[in-house]
């Protein structure tokens, strides 16, 4: 059995994110040119987007190593 170690589980976590965040993206463009949505529908993707982005900006946190200049 081969085990991964944390940084290559971070980097699988974070790619996927990062695809559920373009996916998420290209929806709500799609959704946001329709006048049908309801805008409450359209917020709260809105959200599910910001929480990913930040989720994504803490993961290349955790990966981008620490240089004291």
């Amino acid at each position: 059995m081969v085990r991964m170690t944390s940084e290559e589980t971070r980097r699988m976590k974070l790619a996927a994110l990062t695809e559920e965040h373009r996916q998420l993206n290209a929806y709500v463009d799609k959704l946001s040119a329709d006048p049908t949505v309801p805008p409450l529908e359209l917020q709260r993707l809105k959200k599910r987007k910001l929480a990913l982005k930040d989720a994504i900006g803490a993961l290349q946190d955790q990966l981008t190593p620490d240089i004291i200049a």
